[in-house]
């Protein structure tokens, strides 16, 4: 007889991260790691907890609601940022609190930050205090402009859009900015400080040691603002912000229909004649404005105006069925709540289900997942959760690190935890 086949493991097992995060930014880089197998402890302030606790609407015995009703009503963001990672508080500003954070780190992996640049080091949890406890560590810092800025300046994601030129990339040309409705920025800096983390957890198994790994959110999204040659579109006459659309790759973008919008890619020749097919207008391919691919980028807003004449005259389905049927990629634009519930990303378990640990029945939430696939290795989340600030205090301090109950008590009412 065969033996089974043993069961698969997370790709990130057996590593600990010593989670010194809030708001989003730096809590979605420890979900991201939780989710991949890491065990998460998040470090809290006993005084309060992370920001998203008060992040408006919340979900409890009333369902969904706007104000906290109930004492034990949850942050709906705090119940998707917090999940799989042990929680535990710790006053920075106490004394003894950078010792307590040493014995943390001494047999971590990584840690992450994502305070004003400078503020780890004043409180005394900065990479060097980690360092010194244990010099294989991982330290990630995620901050607004690099923890090397001088000025500490304080950052969200609509400041990072802001300064970024991503506000200008988007809306019409004479519209004003146009911020976008995720929080790229916050997304967007965690996931390359997971890569960065990633990176230094291959070099330390070269070197054996660790180092710092530093990613602001300005460069994460503005590197990603530069991907276009913005001084090149402006020499070449085409407008750098075109809507819905974008001429350079016309005919390519978003159209309205009768119903809704589409989106639709018609950037190469048998694309382009597809699409002439689908709209019952064959002859467009013969239209000097419209024969090669140059001239309907030379042309763009006339071909886009004759796209939207036909669109508009039929629903979005109809105008997707046409598309499809002539090998031309079209979609329906989706509301955020329909999208969430696609059985494709529902089967890969890249959104996935999220509910109050005491009343899961009260809504039907979806939140985001690892999208991430392995062949063999799994991802997911350990059915932990920090409810109450300091939940699993008493788990890490006596049974992990080995403090005794009396110093727990005493931390505890010196208001250290």
């Amino acid at each position: 007889m065969h033996e089974p086949a043993p069961a698969p493991q997370r790709p990130l097992e057996g590593l600990r991260v010593i989670d010194l995060t809030r708001a989003l930014a730096g809590p979605y880089a420890t979900l991201l790691l939780a989710g991949l197998g890491a065990q998460v402890i998040k470090v809290e302030d006993p005084r309060g907890g992370d920001l998203a606790r008060e992040n408006s609407p919340y979900v409890g015995r009333d369902g969904v609601t706007v104000e906290r009703a109930h004492s034990d009503d949850v942050s709906i963001s705090h119940l998707s940022r917090a999940r799989g990672k042990m929680g535990v508080s710790l006053n920075f500003k106490a004394p003894g609190a950078r010792s307590i954070f040493q014995d943390l780190c001494r047999d971590a992996d990584i840690v992450v930050e994502n305070f004003t640049a400078g503020t780890a080091d004043r409180l005394g949890v900065g990479y060097e205090a980690a360092r010194e406890a244990n010099p294989r560590i991982i330290y990630c810092s995620l901050s607004g402009f690099g923890a090397d800025d001088a000025e500490g300046g304080k950052a969200m994601d609509v400041i990072i859009q802001a300064l970024s030129g991503a506000m200008y990339t988007s809306g019409d040309p004479d519209a004003p900015p146009v911020r976008m409705g995720i929080p790229v920025a916050d997304m967007l800096a965690p996931v390359f400080g997971v890569i960065g983390i990633l990176s230094a957890l291959e070099q330390r198994h070269r070197t054996g040691h660790g180092q710092h790994v530093d990613v602001s959110m300005l460069g994460a999204l503005t590197s990603f603002v530069a991907i276009e040659n913005w001084s090149a579109l402006a020499a070449a006459g085409m407008p750098a912000r075109t809507g819905l659309t974008v001429q350079r790759l016309s005919p390519f973008g978003v159209f309205e229909c009768a119903d809704g919008y589409v989106a639709i890619v018609a950037v190469h020749e048998k694309l382009a004649r597809g699409l002439f097919q689908a709209m019952g207008a064959p002859e467009l391919s013969d239209d000097p404005r419209f024969a090669s691919r140059d001239a309907r980028v030379a042309n763009a807003p006339v071909l886009e105006a004759h796209i939207t004449a036909w669109s508009r005259t039929l629903p979005t389905a109809e105008v997707v069925r046409l598309l499809e049927a002539q090998g031309v990629p079209a979609a329906p634009v989706r509301h955020p709540e329909e999208a969430l519930s696609d059985p494709r990303v529902m089967a890969r378990a890249e959104t996935m289900p999220i509910a109050h640990p005491s009343y899961p029945h009260q809504s039907e939430l979806r939140t985001s997942g690892i999208p991430i696939r392995f062949s063999d290795a799994e991802t997911g989340f350990d059915p932990t959760l920090p409810i109450s600030v300091g939940e699993h205090n008493d788990q890490i301090y006596r049974d992990l690190l080995g403090y005794d109950d009396a110093r727990i008590a005493e931390l505890r009412a010196a208001g250290v935890i």
